[in-house]
């Protein structure tokens, strides 16, 4: 069984690190997901054996690590959407792309529309049908010339299915490491990680803020002496 690193724990509500290449809930492979493990540590550590409530109301990629909250109660799931959906959960990411920015800073702006056959994304023009805003805040943090590759923070304002890779990937800086859109890396970890996320506790209102932080080692040591 995999470990679960818990940053959080309250009456309704569970963040957790989420481990990379774990799914957030289940899918068609059968393999752990996030939910079991939240499940079973629940289990173990209150010797529940009823039906043990565990609401997913956000997700990250599978290969992708970093900040979870999965919701305990129905009302902490429900008042927690509600918050997404009124945009108050600020997602941060971290991640190595192929390349020198011309920019610094920017802003990516593109209308994205999921293949449902392929599960993959694409920019389409603006009136594409069932396409879908997808905005993001970047800022470069570092960048390599021995290997051509930055270190670039995130902040999304949508969230959208693979937003950031395929937004990074169209402008010629793919993900190192990404298997669906990337150009360098293959076979290597997609260097990706939600290290921070804030949100107001369904509770009490007050914003809360949680960080996590890949370990500093191969593709990640670009990280090292950086304060985020």
């Amino acid at each position: 069984m995999q470990n679960l690193k818990i940053i959080k724990e309250t009456n309704h509500f569970l963040v957790i690190q989420k481990p990379v290449n774990i799914p957030s809930q289940a899918d068609k492979t059968g393999d752990i997901d996030c939910i079991t493990l939240i499940k079973e540590y629940l289990r173990k550590k209150y010797n529940k054996v009823a039906n043990i409530y565990v609401g997913l109301v956000h997700r990250l990629d599978r290969p992708v690590g970093g900040v979870m909250v999965f919701a305990k109660t129905s009302k902490g799931a429900s008042r927690l959407s509600k918050s997404i959906q009124e945009g108050k959960f600020i997602k941060e990411y971290i991640l190595v792309a192929d390349g020198k920015f011309e920019k610094s800073d920017g802003i990516m702006e593109d209308y994205l529309l999921k293949d449902e056959h392929t599960n993959l994304s694409k920019v389409v023009e603006k009136n594409t049908k069932n396409s879908k805003l997808a905005k993001l805040e970047y800022h470069v943090l570092s960048y390599r010339e021995d290997n051509n590759l930055s270190l670039v923070h995130v902040k999304l304002y949508t969230g959208r299915h693979h937003q950031i890779r395929v937004q990074f990937a169209a402008r010629n800086h793919s993900l190192y490491g990404d298997q669906k859109y990337g150009t360098r890396g293959k076979g290597k970890q997609i260097a990706l990680f939600a290290f921070r996320l804030s949100f107001p506790d369904p509770i009490t209102k007050d914003y809360l803020t949680f960080s996590a932080y890949p370990e500093i080692n191969g593709t990640w040591s670009m990280l090292k002496n950086i304060k985020l």
